[in-house]
């Protein structure tokens, strides 16, 4: 038995030394063709290598970082986790491993080898930038921006580090000292091309539109097969309104990276702004079988749901509870602690009101007149400011505020620290599931009241969330147990401001033209094909009506077209068709003085744009459905008396706005009222509205107060 295995070992000898004798020749070809960037060549020669050893290390390796190079990410981890396997001591190769890991979305793994890498090589700068970049797609952005620090403080000039340090800022919301450390990435490397996409993603958040888009122009002709470049293109386009065109750029970095989460997020509202909703749902989707908990597009899908046909309360509902499920459960069992607010029922209370929309969007001339008029002897009023936009309307709001918050660069903890410090009682939130929400901030829960109102105003799905301002037609009492919260009934869910000093009103404009002019001052995306059908024959039931449409979307031509081919579809030309795109909003104002008769869009409905025509003396005819987004404009028109002016069907919405129509005199005479019966009302008058809240909000107090008791 010894002589047999003393021949096996003999045998074995003899096979590795030829096998050797084979192999070193083979791989030093194979590096050469890798070195002389001859990469198909140097794949192949490292395959045939691996075919004689199997266990090659240098092969596997080599082989492994050049299908992590392409992106074939599976195959590399196959190969590196061989690689590692053969030898463990490999800091490189744990290195390497982690790169596929990271690009196969497995950032916990990648973590996990880049700590291998550095307990065998503590001072690796690209390692510790290697392992910032997982910390970041893990969100765990000071974890993040503890490596790049002892990345930097190994090679200052590692411009990889500097813009993983900037884009971990940028995702902390900190856009100034992101812009700094991208600005730094760039002056060591100045066609760093994903240090430019980086740049103009913080630029866009700075509302620094021109900018932004030179930095994603360039970034996209250094690497136009880098779907990063196309995204931060159209992020901006999107924001300034060129929808189509951000679609594009949607598209071009989908061909790129099939993938990307971010960009079916963004092509996902593309595609909502252009009315698509079923397409925007199904793209929100995806990048949902990629990422489950991924909090924007969760919240981007209930928002785009506002406008499906078929979602009933249940469906929305449903998807507020999968943003709770995923996401915020998670962030409140991590953040609960109780408040010491004295519960003194009659004390004077600290409100706080969160929002990105404290400046010159629709929502503030909802919730402003609110802030405005409350009883200050009762109330101190702070505002959190969750966006860097500020304007004209921004001061206004600062003056109206007791103390004034700038949270737009804030963490959410920081800003739910800042909210327990400021000793806040009961605490509001203005934005729901819309862009720039805070809703991580209330479900940490750092005020023991918490409610949700005026802006978007639909519910959240945050049990952490005590109350919902509402109305008895915008939710009616039938559906109420669906809602996380409770609902609180105001003299309408929705006001409006006063409108501006100087805006004069004119006489119906059918007196003088001899024929009706309709009107739709939405959105493009709130325009439905069943919309469009029914206005199409409206217009066929009045013989020379006109239809007036504006909307800041239709300053695109290509928007524009398709609008107007869908009214094609519905045998309505397009010279009976007026299309208006952005202006001020004096002139936006002005505008209602054309129209007779507002048509309000449906399934979801208008809100601003029925108060306004509404102000402006313009009435609204309004279809009524089963879901609060589809109950809106039936709500206001209730609240000030015009309960006749609300359709129960298409066949009811054709009726009477043909019948209103053929009634001139009496358009004008309503027209002349509207102002001062808005004015008398409980849901048209700020004052009264206002101290309809605070009611409510003493009453939230009181019932606290007495549970603590």
């Amino acid at each position: 038995m010894g002589n047999s295995v003393g021949q096996r070992a003999f045998h074995k000898a003899r096979l590795e030394k030829r096998q050797k004798a084979e192999i070193l020749p083979m791989l030093g070809h194979a590096l050469q063709l890798h070195k002389m960037g001859l990469l198909p060549e140097a794949q192949t020669a490292y395959r045939q290598l691996l075919q004689l050893a199997p266990n090659q290390f240098i092969a596997l390796h080599m082989l492994g970082i050049l299908e992590s190079d392409a992106k074939n990410y599976q195959q590399a981890e196959i190969l590196l986790s061989r690689a590692v396997a053969v030898d463990p001591r490999s800091a490189d190769a744990h290195m390497s491993l982690g790169v596929a890991l990271n690009g196969l979305r497995r950032h916990d793994a990648a973590c996990a080898s880049y700590r291998k890498a550095l307990a065998l090589r503590p001072n690796h700068a690209v390692t510790f930038s290697n392992l910032g970049n997982a910390s970041v797609a893990l969100e765990l952005h000071e974890e993040a921006l503890h490596s790049y620090d002892k990345a930097l403080a190994l090679n200052p000039d590692l411009a990889e580090a500097h813009n993983g340090r900037g884009w971990a800022l940028c995702r902390r919301r900190n856009y100034d000292e992101a812009i700094a450390s991208l600005n730094r990435a760039l002056s060591i490397k100045p066609d760093y091309a994903a240090a430019l996409a980086n740049r103009a993603i913080a630029l866009r958040e700075l509302q620094r539109f021109d900018e932004a888009l030179a930095d994603a122009n360039r970034a996209i002709a250094l690497a136009p097969d880098d779907a990063n470049g196309w995204l931060a293109r159209a992020g901006v386009l999107l924001q300034i309104q060129q929808i189509a065109q951000a679609s594009h750029d949607c598209e071009q970095a989908l061909a790129i990276d099939p993938s990307s989460i971010q960009a079916h997020m963004i092509q996902g509202l593309c595609l909502a702004g252009l009315g698509r909703v079923d397409e925007a749902l199904a793209s929100f989707d995806r990048a949902l079988d990629i990422q489950p908990d991924l909090q924007s597009a969760i919240s981007n899908k209930i928002f785009t749901l506002d406008f499906a046909e078929d979602a009933t309360v249940e469906r929305h509902q449903q998807a507020r509870q999968v943003w709770w499920e995923r996401v915020g459960s998670k962030i409140a069992s991590e953040s609960s602690a109780p408040h010491d607010n004295s519960r003194e029922p009659d004390r004077r209370l600290v409100l706080g009101y969160v929002s990105s929309d404290f400046n010159a969007h629709s929502a503030a001339f909802i919730f402003k007149p609110v802030l405005e008029h409350h009883d200050r002897t009762q109330f101190e009023i702070v505002c959190y400011a969750c966006s860097s936009k500020m304007d004209a309307t921004t001061s206004e709001f600062k003056k109206i505020a007791d103390r004034w918050r700038d949270a737009s660069q804030w963490t959410d903890d920081r800003l739910a620290a800042e909210i327990r410090a400021d000793g806040v009682d009961i605490l509001i939130d203005l934005s729901g599931h819309t862009r720039g929400n805070r809703l991580g901030v209330f479900a940490r829960k750092p005020a023991p009241i918490q409610v949700h109102g005026w802006g978007h105003g639909t519910g959240t799905g945050l049990p952490t969330i005590d109350y919902l301002f509402s109305d008895p037609v915008a939710i009616p009492s039938a559906v109420r147990h669906l809602f996380a919260e409770t609902i609180v009934d105001l003299p309408c869910f929705v006001t409006l401001a006063p409108l501006p000093d100087g805006i004069a009103r004119t006489p119906a404009p059918a007196m003088s033209n001899g024929f009706v002019t309709f009107g739709v001052f939405n959105r493009i995306s709130k325009i439905s094909d069943e919309a469009v059908d029914v206005w199409s024959r409206i217009l066929e039931r009045v013989p020379g009506s006109r239809l007036l449409i504006k909307d800041v979307a239709l300053d695109d031509q290509l928007v524009r077209g398709n609008l107007l081919a869908r009214f094609a579809a519905c045998r309505l030309p397009a010279e009976r068709v007026d299309l208006l795109g952005a202006t001020l909003r004096s002139e936006h104002l002005a505008s209602f003085n054309r129209v007779d008769i507002c048509l309000d869009p449906f399934p979801q409905n208008g809100g601003v744009s029925t108060w306004e025509a509404l102000q402006m003396g313009v009435p609204v005819v309004a279809k009524l459905g089963s879901s609060l987004p589809s109950r809106a404009a039936g709500a206001i028109l209730t609240a000030l008396g015009l309960p006749d002016w609300v359709a129960d069907s298409e066949e009811a919405y054709v009726e009477i706005a043909a019948t209103r129509a053929a009634g001139i005199a009496d358009l004008d005479r309503l027209r002349r009222d509207l102002p001062g019966r808005i004015n008398a009302s409980a849901a048209g008058n700020a004052f009264s509205y206002a101290r309809g809240a605070d009611a409510a909000y003493r009453a939230m107090w009181k019932r606290y107060c007495d549970r603590g008791a």
